[in-house]
Protein backbone atom coordinates (compact mmCIF):
# COMPACT_ATOMS: atom_id res chain seq x y z
CA UNK A 1 0.00 0.00 0.00
CA UNK A 2 1.25 3.11 -1.28
CA UNK A 3 0.74 6.18 1.50
CA UNK A 4 2.48 9.11 -0.34
CA UNK A 5 4.07 9.31 -3.03
CA UNK A 6 7.01 12.91 -3.52
CA UNK A 7 5.09 15.47 -5.28
CA UNK A 8 2.21 14.31 -2.18
CA UNK A 9 4.89 14.99 0.40
CA UNK A 10 6.05 17.74 -0.96
CA UNK A 11 2.51 19.37 -0.65
CA UNK A 12 2.03 18.31 2.44
CA UNK A 13 5.18 19.81 3.69
CA UNK A 14 4.71 22.91 1.75
CA UNK A 15 1.13 23.05 3.61
CA UNK A 16 1.88 22.33 7.01
CA UNK A 17 5.48 23.93 7.74
CA UNK A 18 4.33 27.31 7.13
CA UNK A 19 1.11 26.39 9.41
CA UNK A 20 3.55 25.59 12.11
CA UNK A 21 5.88 28.36 11.85
CA UNK A 22 2.90 30.56 12.15
CA UNK A 23 2.31 28.90 15.54
CA UNK A 24 3.25 31.32 18.34
CA UNK A 25 5.26 29.98 21.00
CA UNK A 26 3.75 30.06 25.00
CA UNK A 27 3.57 33.49 25.77
CA UNK A 28 5.36 33.77 29.34
CA UNK A 29 3.83 34.80 32.09
CA UNK A 30 3.97 37.79 34.18
CA UNK A 31 6.63 36.06 36.71
CA UNK A 32 8.35 33.75 33.73
CA UNK A 33 8.93 37.08 32.30
CA UNK A 34 10.35 38.71 35.39
CA UNK A 35 12.78 35.74 36.50
CA UNK A 36 14.17 35.67 32.78
CA UNK A 37 15.12 39.59 33.02
CA UNK A 38 16.18 38.62 36.70
CA UNK A 39 18.53 36.33 35.21
CA UNK A 40 19.58 38.24 32.28
CA UNK A 41 20.68 40.83 34.78
CA UNK A 42 22.89 37.93 36.68
CA UNK A 43 24.59 37.34 33.74
CA UNK A 44 25.28 41.06 33.18
CA UNK A 45 26.15 42.02 36.77
CA UNK A 46 28.79 38.34 36.25
CA UNK A 47 29.98 40.56 33.52
CA UNK A 48 30.45 43.40 35.06
CA UNK A 49 31.88 41.97 38.36
CA UNK A 50 28.83 43.85 39.88
CA UNK A 51 29.14 42.73 43.37
CA UNK A 52 26.38 45.71 44.72
CA UNK A 53 23.88 43.75 42.57
CA UNK A 54 24.83 40.26 44.34
CA UNK A 55 25.11 42.00 47.58
CA UNK A 56 21.19 42.77 47.30
CA UNK A 57 19.51 39.81 45.30
CA UNK A 58 21.37 37.06 46.75
CA UNK A 59 19.16 35.14 49.53
CA UNK A 60 20.89 35.42 53.09
CA UNK A 61 20.62 31.28 52.87
CA UNK A 62 22.07 31.35 48.93
CA UNK A 63 24.79 28.14 47.68
CA UNK A 64 26.39 28.21 44.40
CA UNK A 65 28.18 24.81 42.59
CA UNK A 66 31.03 25.93 40.33
CA UNK A 67 31.42 24.27 37.05
CA UNK A 68 34.70 22.43 39.02
CA UNK A 69 31.66 21.34 41.81
CA UNK A 70 33.06 23.69 44.30
CA UNK A 71 30.16 24.57 46.83
CA UNK A 72 30.25 27.96 47.99
CA UNK A 73 27.78 29.63 50.80
CA UNK A 74 26.40 33.40 50.29
CA UNK A 75 29.43 35.44 51.28
CA UNK A 76 31.85 33.36 49.74
CA UNK A 77 30.02 32.90 46.60
CA UNK A 78 29.49 37.01 46.21
CA UNK A 79 33.57 36.66 46.39
CA UNK A 80 33.63 34.60 43.77
CA UNK A 81 30.57 35.34 41.36
CA UNK A 82 32.01 38.25 39.54
CA UNK A 83 34.97 37.41 36.96
CA UNK A 84 37.46 39.76 35.47
CA UNK A 85 38.84 37.30 33.55
CA UNK A 86 35.29 36.78 31.75
CA UNK A 87 35.45 37.42 27.97
CA UNK A 88 32.12 36.06 26.45
CA UNK A 89 29.03 34.81 27.78
CA UNK A 90 26.14 34.40 25.61
CA UNK A 91 23.26 32.71 26.93
CA UNK A 92 20.64 30.96 24.87
CA UNK A 93 17.38 28.16 25.68
CA UNK A 94 16.37 30.01 28.50
CA UNK A 95 13.51 28.01 30.27
CA UNK A 96 11.62 28.97 33.14
CA UNK A 97 9.66 26.19 35.40
CA UNK A 98 7.54 27.46 37.82
CA UNK A 99 7.46 25.37 40.88
CA UNK A 100 4.40 27.45 42.96
CA UNK A 101 3.39 31.71 43.35
CA UNK A 102 6.95 32.11 45.13
CA UNK A 103 9.62 29.87 43.70
CA UNK A 104 10.88 28.63 39.87
CA UNK A 105 13.98 26.90 38.54
CA UNK A 106 15.47 28.77 35.65
CA UNK A 107 18.35 26.84 33.62
CA UNK A 108 19.72 27.79 30.27
CA UNK A 109 22.97 27.28 28.23
CA UNK A 110 25.53 29.51 27.46
CA UNK A 111 28.77 29.94 25.25
CA UNK A 112 31.47 30.98 27.90
CA UNK A 113 35.27 31.99 27.25
CA UNK A 114 37.64 32.79 29.98
CA UNK A 115 40.99 33.74 29.74
CA UNK A 116 43.12 30.52 30.79
CA UNK A 117 44.78 30.48 33.59
CA UNK A 118 48.59 30.14 34.19
CA UNK A 119 48.49 26.52 35.26
CA UNK A 120 45.34 25.25 33.80
CA UNK A 121 43.66 25.66 30.36
CA UNK A 122 40.57 27.78 29.79
CA UNK A 123 37.42 26.39 31.94
CA UNK A 124 34.38 24.68 29.59
CA UNK A 125 33.25 26.47 26.89
CA UNK A 126 29.70 25.18 26.76
CA UNK A 127 28.07 25.38 30.05
CA UNK A 128 24.70 24.71 31.38
CA UNK A 129 23.28 27.06 34.06
CA UNK A 130 20.24 26.25 36.40
CA UNK A 131 19.17 28.78 39.16
CA UNK A 132 16.29 28.45 41.95
CA UNK A 133 14.73 31.87 42.40
CA UNK A 134 12.73 32.83 45.77
CA UNK A 135 9.98 35.36 46.05
CA UNK A 136 10.82 36.92 49.75
CA UNK A 137 7.84 39.99 50.38
CA UNK A 138 7.38 41.31 46.82
CA UNK A 139 11.31 40.41 45.97
CA UNK A 140 12.67 37.79 43.95
CA UNK A 141 15.94 36.78 45.33
CA UNK A 142 18.43 33.93 43.66
CA UNK A 143 18.80 31.03 46.56
CA UNK A 144 20.94 28.40 44.50
CA UNK A 145 23.00 28.75 41.36
CA UNK A 146 24.95 25.72 39.61
CA UNK A 147 27.23 25.88 36.35
CA UNK A 148 27.11 22.37 34.63
CA UNK A 149 29.91 21.34 31.62
CA UNK A 150 28.16 20.88 28.92
CA UNK A 151 29.95 18.96 26.14
CA UNK A 152 29.89 19.15 22.20
CA UNK A 153 30.95 16.83 19.98
CA UNK A 154 32.54 13.33 20.46
CA UNK A 155 34.86 12.63 23.72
Amino acid sequence: MRLLGPISTLLLCATVVPLLAQTPDKALSTVEQTLVTSEKSLIEAKKKDDVAFFKRTLSDDFSLVGVDGTLLQQQEAIDNLGDADLLELTPYGIKVVTLNDSAAVVTYDAIVREKPEEDQGPPPRYQHFSSVWVKQGDQWKLKFHQATSAHWGDW
